[in-house]
């Protein structure tokens, strides 16, 4: 397995990312993916690819480092999701190790993300990855303001 970092830009993020972002995130559409990568690269988003030795994209993990009151420094994983045909085969666990030695060099404190309370499998992955649960996340829909 190789990992790669993908920069905005790459052809790779439709052909490959995309789609298995996708079992992860299916509102995403090519247009919505470029333009967030866009924006959010200069946020310190960035997109790391797992690919198979028969050069197929098995995985995929959004990050970026965050500096905060809480942590100091981390880094933040938005996205992390194996391709459904190849789960437990240790591509996430790859993926995580990539993001930890990230994680290493920037000097950050600590890695962290959300899972939606519905992911119980990747729970019990990340349990066994020895990630602990930490905290609750609260969220509140917005909607756009008539004016």
């Amino acid at each position: 397995m190789k990992i790669i970092d993908v920069e905005p830009g790459d052809p790779r993020l439709e052909s490959d990312l995309l789609p298995v972002l996708r079992e992860l995130r299916p509102h995403l559409t090519p247009e919505l993916f470029s333009g967030v990568y866009r924006d959010g690269h200069a946020q310190g988003l960035r997109f790391s690819a797992a690919y198979t030795d028969d050069g197929a994209c098995a995985g995929v993990a959004g990050w970026r480092i965050i500096d905060n009151t809480g942590a100091i420094r981390k880094l933040y994983v938005d996205d992390l999701v194996t391709a459904s045909a190849v789960r437990s085969t240790g591509v996430g666990h790859a993926l995580l190790a990539h993001l930890e030695r990230h994680a290493r060099a920037a000097g950050c404190h600590e890695l962290n993300l959300d899972s939606g309370t519905q992911r119980t499998a990747a729970h019990r992955f990340y349990l066994r990855e020895r990630l602990d649960i930490v905290a609750f996340n609260f969220a509140k829909k917005l909607t756009p303001q008539d004016g």
